[in-house]
């Protein structure tokens, strides 16, 4: 089997990873990919929004499977293309791909579908939101309603800041289209986690859990970032909590999908806040989490390429998925300054030094001659796999001071301090 992988982050380095050397895959490209994913497979010159360009490849090299890593050309429809011309594909449709395009789409289908989420309400007139901005009570969440590479969601924790996230959003525009709506939340106290769900049309499976930590800062302080670190399983993700989820949120969004005429196949993201009132569903996402998947795939041991090709197929419920008893945690390291401004193009060193046992999956990076650069806000994920969470953690934390480039910055907490 031929298979084409699209992105080029940390996510999409451990698709290629742990489908590298699968029995039945021959061989892996990656579109655009980057530094580290080169190692494991082919990386070629196309963007992952150019979704002409890559159906084109994809008939030419004759790819048996193709699977979409970020959330933007499925947005965009980049499977409704594939489709079209007869290539298989992997991901949601651009239908079902408004459940993390649009936060109003999402809440209002968790509100359809009964599924427990933070009451809110949306707005489009910027004057009508700071007018009622009080109502939610402080701290508040303020989102754009569109993409905004994980960075979109805001916690102000006063009237003020929250009438200059509103001007920020909507008049500023620092997310572009994505600030044309705001949706804002009552602010939901508890523990944050996060499941990845394999979904086809009729069935849908929980992964294995994890905990993402997406605040700059230890402690979880600082700005919101596309993750800094996770590690799984989740410690709060008892049997108890899973079955809950299970019935409350994973087969009730399958039900809506069904009632909805939603045609789903590929990953459902969802985070959850587990509050005093059970658990409620802060967001949808269409694909893989990252850094949810680097600590996930550390330990899947059957086939994902025998998954992805029964969830286009819709035979899920015939595949035995199984996974390490060892836990995993993940690391990410950082360019100095993100998720504000950072520069790029710092020379990376010290990635021959580690020990053995340490992956690291290139999240923004790019080749030089012989050099290693970065090349993005998050550079690098550090993980390793242990008996336990905290010796995982333990074994990054060891390896990761042998890497060195100039501004970086990880948390010094993921999997060692943890709730």
């Amino acid at each position: 089997m031929k298979i084409l992988v699209v992105g080029g982050g940390g996510r999409e380095h451990a698709i290629c990873w742990k489908l590298n050397g699968e029995e039945n895959v021959e061989k892996v490209y990656c579109a655009p990919g980057n530094a580290g994913i080169s190692k494991v497979a082919e990386c070629v010159d196309i963007k992952a929004t150019d979704i002409e360009k890559l159906a084109d490849f994809a008939e030419e090299n004759r790819i048996d499977l193709t699977v979409i890593g970020p959330e933007v050309p499925l947005v965009m429809g980049i499977s409704d293309v594939f489709k079209e011309r007869g290539l298989r594909v992997f991901g949601p449709d651009k239908a079902c791909s408004q459940l993390e395009g649009s936060k109003l789409f999402s809440k209002e289908f968790m509100v359809r579908h009964n599924i427990a989420t933070a009451k809110y309400k949306e707005y489009t007139d910027i004057d009508k939101a700071i007018e009622e901005i009080d109502s939610f009570g402080y701290p508040v969440v303020i989102k754009a309603d569109g993409l905004a590479a994980g960075k979109g969601v805001i916690i102000p924790t006063n009237r003020e800041e929250a009438i200059e996230t509103l001007n920020t959003i909507m008049k500023d525009r620092k997310f572009g289209e994505a600030g044309n709506l705001v949706v804002v939340e009552e602010f939901l106290e508890g523990v944050e986690t996060s499941i990845l769900a394999l979904v086809d049309k009729n069935t849908i499976i929980a992964m294995e859990s994890s905990k993402d930590h997406k605040k700059v800062y230890e402690n979880e302080t600082g700005p919101n970032t596309g993750g800094m670190g996770t590690f799984s399983p989740s410690t709060i993700y008892t049997d108890e909590l899973a079955e809950k989820v299970y019935n409350d949120v994973l087969v009730k969004s399958l039900e809506g999908f069904k009632e909805d005429g939603l045609d789903y196949r590929g990953i459902l993201f969802v985070g959850l806040m587990i509050t005093e009132d059970g658990e409620k569903v802060l967001e949808y996402n269409c694909r893989f989490g990252d850094p949810e998947i680097q600590s996930i795939l550390m330990r899947l041991d059957s086939s994902l390429s025998e998954i992805m090709m029964a969830i286009t197929e819709d035979r899920l419920s015939e595949i035995d998925i199984k996974y390490s008893k060892d836990a995993a945690t993940c690391v990410i390291m950082a360019s100095g300054g993100y998720p504000d401004s950072y520069e790029k193009g710092k020379k990376i060193s010290g990635l021959e030094d580690l020990d053995d046992d340490i992956v690291v999956f290139h999240s923004g990076t790019k080749k030089d001659g012989n050099d290693i650069l970065t090349n993005g806000g998050r550079v690098l994920g550090v993980c390793a796999k242990a008996k336990d969470v905290e010796s995982a953690a333990k074994r990054v934390y060891e390896n990761i001071e042998k890497i060195s480039f100039d501004g970086k910055h990880y948390r010094k907490d993921i999997g060692i301090k943890y709730e």
